[in-house]
């Protein structure tokens, strides 16, 4: 017959097992993005099930990111990697899963057309005097050098993305599938609603001009029937005389407003801004609050539009 200081512990024992069995089952998956606004997205229909991991820092731009030695071994543990086609994954995601090859990675801007960056100061397209020369939506294109990146800055294009998303998870934790889907078709009523606010903010603008330092928002301009005017192209900052066309352009078109972003230097944004007698105003791309920076940045897109 056991002592009653045995059974205790023994019942002690039992419990905490029972507890660590609990905690553990309802431990969140944890998954990698590449940039900040995906985690608003993985969040929204992962909800509590997911814990999510940033790969490029606040302030850090998804162009030439060095992945941390940190970062690296956390993935060890991770169960997916969501990519978003930045520029930094045809390096690093070879690396990534090599080092995991069991880690699920996720292209989720697989089914959208992607078309090349800005490759010249040409802002009136012959025949199409204010047409953009943002990309369409349409179906898949291979990764490759040059293509506009930023699809996580127009909302139908984040569908396109969420979908992915929900398959993914659905995919790998099928237990809570039915969960993932509710908050799926949440997040897509509020990506609806966001698209029908920016769509009712830009109605009877078509050909709209905001200027930008580096051309982050051609598939916004392009959902919008905007025209976004970049100073920077390929990555490089406009010769003397480029710089004096655009002067000249944005005066002829009365824009006075020159938006930039945080992981750029504005040096030439804010010479442009100085010589059209413009101010400049900050757009970051990679804001974590992403719902609530795009429609700031849309509000500011019209004023400066008028």
């Amino acid at each position: 017959m056991h002592c009653p200081q045995f059974r205790l512990g023994w019942m002690i024992a039992v419990a905490l097992g029972s507890l660590a069995g609990t905690v553990s089952a309802a431990t969140p998956m944890k998954v990698f993005v590449s940039i900040l606004p995906q985690k608003f997205f993985v969040e929204q229909i992962g909800g509590d099930r997911v814990a999510v991991s940033v790969m490029v820092a606040p302030g850090a731009g998804p162009h030439t990111y060095e992945p941390k030695p940190r970062q690296m071994a956390a993935l060890a543990d991770a169960a997916a990697y969501f990519a978003v086609g930045a520029p930094f994954e045809d390096a690093w995601l070879p690396r990534i899963t090599a080092a995991n090859p069991a880690l699920r990675v996720v292209h989720t801007d697989r089914g959208i057309d992607k078309v090349p960056m800005p490759a010249h100061h040409d802002h009136e397209p012959e025949g199409h005097p204010s047409a953009s020369a943002s990309p369409p939506v349409g179906k898949d294109h291979d990764h490759g050098e040059g293509l506009d990146p930023h699809v996580w800055l127009a909302p139908p294009l984040v569908l396109v993305q969420g979908r992915a998303i929900l398959e993914a998870l659905q995919t790998i934790d099928p237990a809570h599938g039915d969960a993932y889907q509710a908050n799926f078709e949440a997040f897509r009523a509020r990506l609806e609603g966001l698209d029908a606010h920016l769509r009712s903010l830009f109605a009877g603008r078509p050909g709209a001009r905001f200027m930008v330092f580096h051309p982050a928002w051609g598939y916004f301009a392009q959902a919008y029937g905007l025209v976004q005017v970049p100073i920077e192209i390929e990555g490089k900052d406009p010769k003397p005389a480029q710089l004096q066309e655009l002067i000249a352009y944005a005066k002829a078109r009365d824009i006075r407003v020159v938006f930039v972003q945080p992981q750029f230097s504005g040096k030439s944004a804010a010479m442009v801004a100085r010589e059209i007698g413009g101010r400049v105003v900050a757009a970051d791309p990679l804001a974590e609050d992403w719902e609530g920076n795009l429609r700031g940045v849309a509000a500011a897109f019209r004023e400066a539009a008028r």
